[in-house]
């Protein structure tokens, strides 16, 4: 009997240390720095989204979070590396609208939904849709019906075949019933400035950051921005759900992740401190000066569902629009 008492003694001694051990590891997290990697170039709009990020869990979590650009393939490069890295807590990453939109491509390296621990989303951009000033029209309505007359002349500017402007471009198509001339560019930058110089007549571009400047000096005109509601820069120019299309709504992401296997409370304590950090006035100021809304999610649950409706939605669009990328 005292044999026995003696090891069940020493079990629960063991299990004891072992719950302290596991309570102290999670208490020390985060002893050193944090990596933040963004998949895309530093000094762009999406960068800043990293970037105020990593102020926010900085200030939150008491360590240093060291943000790594890794641009390449439409943001899968640096995706693909966060995806691969320890889920130790250590390596986070910005996760955007491209994870719900690669894996139609058939050029993802990664699993969207196995491969990360989703933590919340952060912000939405505002597309916008402008117009060179020689297009005879003003508004959503004139342009589809100078479309109709004229199927196929539209040309339209985009950075790229699957890029976010492109599906707004197809969706608007679809739905409205014509056919416009796709053009793709390189860049933002550089599809502006060819409608200024009228070698296209129409630019779908994914946020404010280019096009509004342009726009306030009367370089090009807005025709509709496609977000579900009005942006506060340009409140005059309406949405494609206003002027009639109610199923043409793009709201290009981005979020916060980490690799699959992620500890929960980890994932719990980072959004609860970014849920915290995007409230506060200077971080909503200084995102509504690149035409951003602050989208945070209610639950990292909430984010994963949100994922997947953004999975399903772009795959629709995808396979309607036969998009295929070579």
């Amino acid at each position: 009997m005292k044999v026995s008492f003696c090891i069940l003694l020493r079990a629960g001694v063991i299990a004891f240390c072992m719950l302290t051990t596991a309570f102290a590891h999670a208490q020390a997290w985060p002893n050193k720095p944090i990596r933040l990697i963004v998949p895309f170039p530093a000094g762009g709009p999406t960068d800043l989204v990293g970037r105020e990020a990593a102020n926010i869990l900085r200030g939150a979590l008491g360590q240093a979070v060291v943000v790594e650009n890794r641009p390449g393939g439409n943001g899968t490069v640096g995706l693909e590396v966060l995806a691969k890295s320890p889920p130790d807590g250590y390596t986070i990453g910005l996760t955007a609208i491209t994870l719900s939109i690669a894996p139609h491509l058939g050029n993802a390296p990664f699993d969207p939904f196995k491969d990360f621990a989703p933590i919340s989303n952060l912000v939405s951009m505002t597309p916008i849709v402008v117009a060179n000033n020689a297009l005879p029209a003003n508004n959503l309505k004139e342009l589809v019906a100078y479309a109709k007359a004229n199927p196929g002349k539209v040309a339209f500017g985009t950075p790229g075949v699957a890029t976010v402007p492109h599906l707004g471009a197809e969706m608007l198509q679809k739905a409205a019933g014509i056919q416009f001339l796709h053009v793709p560019f390189k860049g933002a930058t550089q599809q502006i400035q060819d409608l200024i110089a009228g070698s296209t007549m129409l630019d779908f571009q994914s946020s404010l950051v280019v096009a509004l400047p342009q726009v306030k000096a009367g370089k090009v005109k807005p025709i509709a921005v496609l977000t579900a509601k009005r942006a506060s820069q340009l409140p005059d120019v309406p949405t494609a759900a206003e002027s009639g299309y109610p199923g043409v709504v793009v709201a290009p992401w981005f979020g916060l992740g980490g690799p699959a296997g992620m500890s929960p409370e980890i994932v719990k304590r980072m959004h609860e401190a970014l849920i915290k950090g995007m409230q506060t006035k200077e971080v909503q100021d200084r995102f509504a000066a690149i035409g951003a809304t602050i989208e945070t999610s209610a639950s990292p649950e909430a984010f994963v569902a949100y994922i997947k409706a953004e999975h399903t939605k772009w795959g629709e669009v995808i396979k309607a629009a036969n998009i295929k990328v070579e």
